[in-house]
């Protein structure tokens, strides 16, 4: 569990998802390559282009020697024979050219199809995780699952897929025309392999462990900006910008330093490797010169030779140029796979239906802390009968939030029992729940689309009439039937063209629409002024009825007329009654109201 905030939630400070190696990387391989497996029969034709852009790049090649030996060592004088072999070649070349393009064509729209499938399964994952989850990781670090991890295994499925089959076809065939063309120079040639997988091995593993850093300080930094960006006006009112500026910049040079460091081990394969190439080749035309000179080898044959010596060695140099995508998009995947296995929420319960509510809503004996080290409820106990409204009242950490959280089982008790009509609220299904509380909360949110649409969101079967219905009684049609687009008025940023206090509004419509028999208001009108916040008051009585209502509020006016008000101190009881009780008490209630004593 993450740790408490100030106001009894959870944390929200970036932190990593597990992003360590996987026990083998043949086994990330293979869970890649199951996202192609529906697409084996568009790959095996990829592989058939692939094989044939091969086959004609070696026998392209390998023409060259009855050319050489036949028409240019002799002086030239067959023209006609020369202008036919190299017209031969031309189409072999050009057969080759087809594949290439076909073989491409094909394996984007297997990468693609891979990728459509591999995001779906993502977004359906993240959908099944806990409310904790998303209190402990920031939004910009998991937009980069979606962003540069997956773009990275993309060019991964896209470009390595096809080196691994061409250059394991070109080393078969290369290797099986150089034995064919001369023995001792194809042993001279092999001896170099072990030299080539050594040098590649070990600065393939070193890459690999600097990429996966490099993705996680990647997914750090997105954090920060995302974070920095929702939060800018908070920036600019506390004049932070420099010390925004000040964070960031130690941000970006560790992001800097991991990439440097990640770069340069997977840019050095390449060199490293061409490099002992280039000594591989030397010392073959060496050799073979020398064959040539004492007549026991064919000009022909050694031009070739040291051709395919290349080719034999071009595959190796592909797959080194494409370490440093293949480290990243391994330590992307990691990452990618790592939120894919991380714990759904557990949804225990079997009961698929709530009956009506008709008794009441119970807390018996609630414990809960977000971490063993501080417990945030002490043995809460209260009973909300059918149609009351309950309110909470206390300082910031009392673990009020923390209560609505469990109602809603977005967290789950330690200790003690929360009671539908006596059935414990863990024998439901966690869908079932939910769909019998609406939720008002102090931090709006809107989704792109029309106002019309945001409101239905409260129960998507509603007509016209009924979202309009739900928009009087919040006191939002007021305010709606002024724009020049009415409801159906686009909301462009999380609502950014409408004011806090409209947005709000249409927030409240939203729980208004819905039927679900309990309602819960957290700090639902304090982004409102007080003339509007009296409208929506009128309007919330008529919501109210016949529905059992949580309310937490820092303006105490507004729960005078509640059942029932708690007052809440470390995460304790410590005042329960009505408004005139508590009054009368004279106690924390009592000092909060006549303001002897702030609320924190």
């Amino acid at each position: 569990m993450a740790p408490p905030m100030a106001g009894g939630g959870p944390g929200k400070r970036a932190a990593q998802i597990s992003g360590g190696k996987p026990k083998n990387i043949s086994g990330v391989v293979a869970r890649l390559f199951g996202y192609i497996k529906p697409d084996m029969p568009l790959v095996s034709i990829a592989a058939l282009c692939v094989l044939v852009s091969s086959a004609t790049s070696l026998a392209g090649s390998y023409i060259l020697r009855p050319l050489i030996n036949n028409y240019i060592v002799p002086g030239g004088t067959d023209k006609s024979g020369l202008l036919a072999g190299l017209g031969v070649m031309a189409l072999i070349y050009l057969a080759g050219v087809f594949s290439t393009y076909f073989q491409s064509r094909i394996m984007i729209r297997v990468s693609q199809n891979a990728l459509q499938k591999m995001r779906n399964e993502l977004f359906e994952k993240m959908q099944r995780l806990p409310v904790s989850f998303f209190d402990r990781h920031t939004r910009g670090e998991l937009m980069s699952r979606y962003t540069n991890d997956v773009d990275t295994v993309g060019e991964l499925l896209n470009n390595t897929i096809v080196q691994l089959i061409s250059g394991s076809i070109t080393i078969v065939g290369t290797l099986a025309i150089m034995i064919y063309t001369n023995f001792l120079l194809t042993i001279v040639t092999v001896v170099m392999i072990p030299l080539f997988a050594k040098a590649g091995g070990a600065i393939a593993g070193k890459s690999r462990s600097y990429f996966r850093k490099q993705q996680e300080a990647l997914g750090e930094m997105n954090g920060y900006i995302e974070e920095t960006v929702t939060g800018q006006k908070v920036v600019k009112v506390f004049c932070h910008e420099q010390k925004s500026v000040d964070e960031f910049k130690k941000y970006n040079e560790s992001l800097k330093e991991k990439q440097i460091k990640a770069q340069f081990i997977g840019g050095i394969m390449g060199p490293v490797m061409g490099n002992l190439s280039q000594i591989n080749y030397a010392l073959t035309a060496a050799i073979g010169g020398i064959l040539c000179i004492a007549k026991s080898f064919d000009v022909g044959g050694l031009t070739i030779f040291v051709n395919f010596s290349r080719h034999f060695s071009r595959p190796i140099n592909e797959l080194s140029m494409q370490v440093a995508t293949l480290m990243s998009a391994l330590a992307g995947a990691e990452r990618v796979f790592s939120l894919m296995d991380e714990k759904p929420e557990e949804n225990l319960g079997t009961l698929e239906e709530l009956p009506p509510l008709s008794d009441s809503v119970e807390l018996k004996n609630v414990t809960f802390s977000y971490n063993p080290e501080k417990t945030i409820l002490k043995n809460i106990s209260l009973k909300a009968p059918k149609g009351s409204k309950t309110a909470f009242v206390g300082s910031t950490g009392a673990g009020k939030t923390t209560i609505i959280n469990l109602l809603t089982r977005f967290y789950d008790v330690d200790s003690g029992e929360i009671l539908f009509d006596g059935v414990n609220i863990t024998d439901y299904k966690k869908e079932t729940l939910r769909q019998n509380i609406a939720m008002v909360l102090q931090d709006t949110h809107l989704f792109s689309g029309t106002i019309m649409e945001n409101i239905r969101y409260g129960r998507l079967d509603a007509t016209d009439e009924e979202v309009i219905e739900a928009a009087k009684t919040s006191d939002a049609h007021k305010f709606i039937k002024h724009l020049k687009d009415g409801y159906n008025t686009m909301l462009e940023g999380d609502g950014s063209n409408l004011s806090q206090g409209q947005r709000q509004l249409l927030n409240i419509a939203r729980a208004a629409l819905s039927k679900a028999p309990i309602l819960i208001l957290d700090e639902a009108t304090s982004s409102v002024d007080t003339r509007t916040e009296q409208s929506i008051n009128k309007g919330m009585d008529s919501l109210m009825e016949d529905r059992t209502t949580f309310v937490i509020a820092h303006r105490l006016s507004t729960i005078k007329n509640s059942d029932l008000i708690l007052v809440l101190e470390h995460g304790e009881i410590i005042e329960r009654g009505t408004h005139d009780e508590l009054l009368d008490m004279k106690g924390r209630y009592y000092e909060l109201y006549t303001g002897l004593k702030e609320l924190d």
